[in-house]
């Protein structure tokens, strides 16, 4: 695979698929902001955290289309006449979707940019939602999913990607969690907004991020390592001078991006055979593993289903209770955000591991109860609220580690020279195991709730040995320290 097309001087003859403009160029070599009068622009984490909050939009667009379901789920069977196992593959079709989307996302992003993928990603999102509010059968509301989790597939890869590598690494774990803190806010709204409007107007409403997304990347600039690969080398110091203020001297941060880049390109094409190299299977298998692992612990079943998990548990106002599930999930990862960067990754996520094991053995301890005793006795009303104490805990210690970090891991280890395919890899393999608890959670809570919680304990049991043995530190380092730390 090749990741260049260089021409005779050595630059590369491409342009980014949203060229990054002028503005910040001018403002770069005169010292003078086009961005406005305000010289709060200057400051360097003021003018990452503008470009962070515009592409924080598409991880909102990914929660809203996770959150959809739950409060939707009772009025569109009932209006469209269709079975648990018809809702159940809806519901699923955005993971499908997005396994598609994961697929060309790397890829996509290496060759066009990172903001021109994120323009691409937001077409079919509005398309899809709109497909949605208009259905009348089963065959616009699956196509509309399937549109949705395309794009949300190339979000999910690009928008972290995007951050890591715009970010300076004193803050690159806490903007790194805004992409998860993002995603639990959109999955918020969309159970808030359940509560007072129907399932069409809802997926209407599902329009607006990516509408204001779209304006929003023409004014941002393009990620400088990316510009860097691609051989533009004055957008590339250009974009960097405006991420860290034009105040700034980014002559070191410069020099070691450019080392960086000139060793990954002095060959252009990555054999397959040489993936068998540690400083290539080592980071792609942490990656892998630990994206599929976020996934397998069942949070997505948690989440899509979280209703019928209430009203199961006998809580009859399940969308409310939801909500409120929503809402902690926001504040946990917003906590996160501020402890990433002060904690480090490898422990949050051990934390995280152990309190969702400990939530899922509750949870399904809570169920297998409830099979055995009275629903009239006093001990049948505990489990219940047992269960409900046990997803919320697990919403709350998914959120501290597993949510975030893994994306942001993921963001900081793979090499640039397999980034592309190895992040289509990795993100795909998210997806994969995504589309399989959502697709099975509703049967298998059909089937046996506290054997499906049983499941998701082992397999977070595992992921708690899987962070011990395998998963790096990466807080404090450069991108390009974190890389050469594999050789």
């Amino acid at each position: 695979m090749s990741f260049r097309d260089d021409s005779e001087d050595g630059r590369d003859v491409r342009k980014p698929f949203l060229h990054t403009g002028s503005w910040y160029r001018m403002g770069s070599r005169t010292g003078s902001s086009m961005l406005g009068s305000s010289q709060v622009i200057r400051d360097s984490s003021i003018s990452v955290v503008a470009c962070v909050l515009i592409v924080a939009l598409g991880p909102i667009q990914f929660g809203f289309t996770n959150g959809y379901s739950s409060p939707t789920q009772s009025a569109i069977i009932k209006e469209l006449g269709l079975t648990v196992s018809e809702y159940s593959v809806f519901g699923s079709l955005s993971n499908v979707g997005a396994m598609i989307g994961a697929v060309a996302s790397g890829q996509m992003a290496e060759y066009i940019g990172r903001k021109g993928s994120l323009m691409i990603a937001a077409i079919p999102n509005i398309i899809g939602w709109l497909a949605i509010s208009f259905a009348n059968d089963v065959s616009f509301l699956y196509m509309g999913r399937l549109l949705e989790g395309f794009g949300v597939g190339i979000i999910s890869y690009t928008v972290p990607v995007y951050i890591a590598e715009i970010a300076p690494e004193n803050l690159r774990g806490s903007l790194g969690s805004v992409n998860q803190l993002s995603v639990t806010i959109g999955t918020m709204v969309a159970y808030l907004l359940g509560l007072f409007v129907g399932w069409r107007i809802l997926a209407i409403l599902g329009i607006l991020p990516c509408t204001i997304l779209i304006p929003g990347l023409f004014f941002i600039p393009e990620s400088p390592r990316w510009l860097a690969k691609m051989g533009m080398t004055e957008d590339f110091e250009a974009s960097l001078q405006v991420l860290r203020g034009f105040d700034t001297d980014i002559s070191i941060e410069v020099n070691e991006i450019k080392r960086s880049v000139a060793s990954t390109t002095r060959r252009t094409t990555i054999r397959f055979a040489e993936l068998k190299k540690r400083r290539y299977w080592f980071p792609l298998m942490v990656g892998i593993g630990l994206l599929m692992l976020q996934q397998l612990g069942g949070i997505n079943g948690v989440i899509f289903y979280s209703a019928t998990i209430f009203e199961t548990a006998g809580i009859k106002s399940g969308n409310i209770a939801t909500f409120g599930v929503g809402f902690i999930q926001v504040i946990a990862t917003a906590l996160t955000t501020w402890l990433v960067d002060k904690t480090g990754r490898r422990l949050l996520l051990i934390v995280s591991t152990s309190g969702i094991t400990l939530s899922l053995l509750l949870v399904a301890l809570s169920f297998f109860l409830k099979d055995v005793v009275s629903t009239e006795s006093s001990l049948y009303s505990i489990m219940g609220i047992l269960s409900v104490v046990g997803v919320v805990t697990l919403v709350i210690t998914f959120s501290l580690g597993m949510g975030p970090i893994p994306w942001i891991i993921m963001s900081e280890i793979l090499p640039v020279s397999i980034k592309g395919l190895a992040g289509s890899i990795a993100t795909l393999s998210n997806w994969f195991s995504a589309w399989l608890v959502t697709m099975t959670a509703n049967l298998l809570l059909d089937w046996n709730s506290g054997g499906t919680f049983t499941i998701y304990m082992l397999v977070s049991a595992f992921t708690i040995l899987f962070v011990s043995l395998w998963v790096p530190e990466t807080k404090g380092r450069t991108l390009e320290e974190i890389q050469r730390s594999f050789r």
